[in-house]
């Protein structure tokens, strides 16, 4: 997994992991029935274990998605997600409300993203960065680029990263084993 330089030094700092959907969370497929809804996106159940015990343990998870879903609503809603933001290109009024609402800095969160409409937030977090089968210009700006695609573990592997870097990955084993209520797959 490519990881820059600095990125441990970054990693040590983050407080809140803000993902796109589409692409990051699901594998990107938009699967619409004959009425042209949404019919179903297929999240993976490693990425919300991860998103739920490192919430458990601190780690505020938020979502900034271009599109609108019920179904985006509802997963957030089993991960215990309170920060989602749906139905916009331009993510920045986004980014700037949950900065608002944690009261947190550009470097103490992460963002992890697939496509450029992701890139003007990655430049302005601490520590961006892209799943596996993201575009160049996203993995060109991302500090860490997991192994894993989007919908596939890439939110995990970032995610046990950040971690066990600020020493808190033997904390969510412990968390799991004594307090698994409102863990979530």
């Amino acid at each position: 997994m490519p990881i820059r330089q600095d990125a441990i030094a970054r990693a040590k700092k983050i407080k809140c992991v803000i993902f796109d959907v589409d692409g990051v969370l699901t594998d990107g497929g938009i699967y619409v029935a004959p009425d042209g809804s949404e019919l179903y996106k297929p999240f993976f159940a490693r990425d919300g274990l991860a998103i739920t015990l490192a919430h458990k343990v601190g780690i505020v998870p938020a979502i900034i998605t271009g599109r609108a879903s019920s179904i985006v609503e509802n997963r957030a809603r089993e991960l215990h997600i309170d920060l989602v933001y749906q139905g916009s290109l331009d993510k920045r009024d986004a980014y700037a409300d949950i900065k608002a609402r944690t009261g947190l800095s550009d470097e103490e969160i992460a963002y992890i993203g697939d496509d450029i409409v992701d890139l003007p937030i990655m430049r302005m977090v601490g520590l961006p960065c892209a799943v596996g089968d993201a575009v160049p210009e996203v993995k060109e700006a991302a500090q860490i680029i997991s192994d894993a695609p989007g919908g596939r573990g890439a939110v995990r592997e970032i995610y046990e990263i950040i971690l066990k870097t600020q020493g808190l990955w033997e904390r969510v084993l412990t968390v799991f084993q004594t307090d698994s209520d409102g863990a979530a797959q």
